[in-house]
């Protein structure tokens, strides 16, 4: 399993600052994460377990997680 690399300090400053390419930095890193989280089991018509990711979900948690980086995120040193 891949490890993921920690995500840098400028890059977050810069998220909490609201620059575009830090907070896509930072989508990007979770991108994974995110869509395991919105991946739904379905049934089709035959009853075969399918599964699919919920793009619906996966917009929802993205600007849930700009909006708290965004809005009271502390760094602390």
């Amino acid at each position: 399993m891949a490890q993921l690399k920690d995500i840098p300090l400028c890059v977050i400053e810069g998220a909490v600052k609201g620059e575009t390419k830090a907070l896509e930095y930072v989508l990007a890193h979770f991108k994974s994460y995110i869509r395991t989280l919105a991946t739904r089991k379905i049934y089709d018509d035959y009853g075969n377990e399918r599964y699919y990711v919920d793009e619906d979900i996966v917009a929802r948690l993205e600007n849930k997680l700009v909006f708290a980086i965004m809005n009271g995120f502390k760094i602390r040193y």
